[in-house]
């Protein structure tokens, strides 16, 4: 599936995966350790934010959600109505550089090919300030798969692997890389990381 495709496919699905999913579990709580370890009044981009519900409505007031989905965003719309919205791809996010404390992308990263993983994770370091924090989930697994029916459609899930991951993010300008074993949204579990932007974050995104 092409970039196109798979906004396509979150446009069909969007209200369905919102109904499915819980808006609840641990996975949902590193969201509040992520707001206490943030300056007052930060600024959190929420990555493939969705419908709001799971963690752009736990972000601290004034975070901006980012979907690639025009549905997704209304959604978010109804549930935070006071949240910041843009529609855009996370491998060219319309967001100024330096200008966020920090980002959470749940389950969102592996929707993009991984051989773009790269250029998201500069993307990420590229708007980040100096010390701030990535929250995001790390694939379980090196995979590159389209899931028919799926949520009642399709949709792409593509990865290099965790480690591949860890290293993307290292050579990107991420460190002090830590995990946290969680609850997803819905039912399983899920492994996340906590990363911090370094102060000369934006190495290159070449494939690998």
């Amino acid at each position: 599936m092409n970039r196109r495709e798979v906004r396509d496919a979150w446009e069909a699905i969007a209200a369905t995966y919102a109904d499915r999913r819980d808006a609840d579990g641990s996975d949902a709580a590193l969201v509040g350790e992520l707001a206490a370890s943030l300056p007052p009044e930060a600024t959190v981009l929420d990555v493939g934010c969705g419908d709001g519900a799971r963690t752009l409505s736990n972000l601290p007031p004034g975070s901006v959600g980012l979907d690639f989905s025009r549905e997704g965003l209304r959604l978010a719309r109804q549930n935070v109505p006071e949240a910041r919205l843009l529609q855009g791809d996370m491998t060219a996010l319309p967001v100024a550089d330096a200008s966020v404390d920090a980002i959470t992308a749940y389950h969102a990263v592996f929707h993009v090919h991984r051989e773009d993983h790269p250029t998201v994770y500069c993307e990420f370091a590229r708007v980040l300030r100096p010390g701030g924090t990535l929250l995001m989930t790390l694939p379980s697994g090196r995979f590159h798969t389209v899931r028919e029916g799926w949520m009642g459609g399709r949709m792409l899930f593509s990865a290099p692997g965790p480690e591949r991951t860890r290293s993307q993010l290292a050579d990107a300008g991420f460190e002090n890389l830590r995990t946290a074993e969680v609850s997803d949204p819905l039912g399983s579990t899920a492994t996340f990381v906590f990363a911090d932007r370094t102060a000369d974050a934006g190495g290159d995104d070449d494939e690998q």
